[in-house]
């Protein structure tokens, strides 16, 4: 008898959590949730997963923190980082603090399951990576790394960038470009 991968899923919004863990469920994990990442740690510890998947943006402490504290509690965890808010510089401080993949929202239960088995992508995936980007997005890759060299500091991101705080704050709300 084998057993089931146990999946930890941290998510602040409860509709899409429930759906996603009834998702992964028909996967053949052993699912426990949690809304937060205070939350999550607290049922990591008890809970012992095998896999992780870990919202970035949640009130409270963020998913990178999730990240880096479910590695140190045990570093076999495959951490997977899911987010509506990608950008290069987020991915990138995901994957140094231990994450195993990243992901951007909408990703269908087949996809997250992929990353979650450390399977690869298919290849219109990686096809549509190689794709020139736009404007936009260039735009908000580099907004992303400004703020993440600032320590997430909004203030200090838009006097590097010459903006207005109050301009950095609207861009920032609004979904990167696709």
């Amino acid at each position: 008898m084998t057993m089931k991968p146990k999946l930890l899923l941290i998510e602040d919004d409860a509709t899409f959590r429930e759906r996603l863990a009834k998702a992964m469920s028909r996967r053949g994990y052993e699912v426990r949730t949690a809304a937060g990442v205070e939350e999550g740690l607290g049922t990591a510890k008890a809970f012992h997963p095998t896999h992780a998947l870990v919202d970035l943006r949640m009130p409270g402490p963020n998913g990178l923190t999730a990240v880096q504290e479910l590695k140190r509690l045990d570093e076999n965890t495959r951490v997977v980082v899911l987010t509506g808010y990608g950008s290069i510089a987020t991915a990138v401080e995901a994957l140094r603090l231990g994450a195993d993949d990243y992901l951007t929202k909408p990703a269908d239960g087949d996809q997250i399951d992929r990353a979650l088995r450390g399977e690869d992508r298919h290849d219109t995936e990686h096809q549509k990576a190689q794709v020139s980007p736009t404007l936009e997005q260039v735009e908000w890759e580099h907004v992303q790394r400004i703020l993440s060299e600032c320590n997430q500091n909004i203030s200090q991101a838009a006097r590097v960038l010459g903006i207005d705080r109050r301009s950095l704050q609207r861009k920032l709300q609004k979904y990167p470009p696709r």
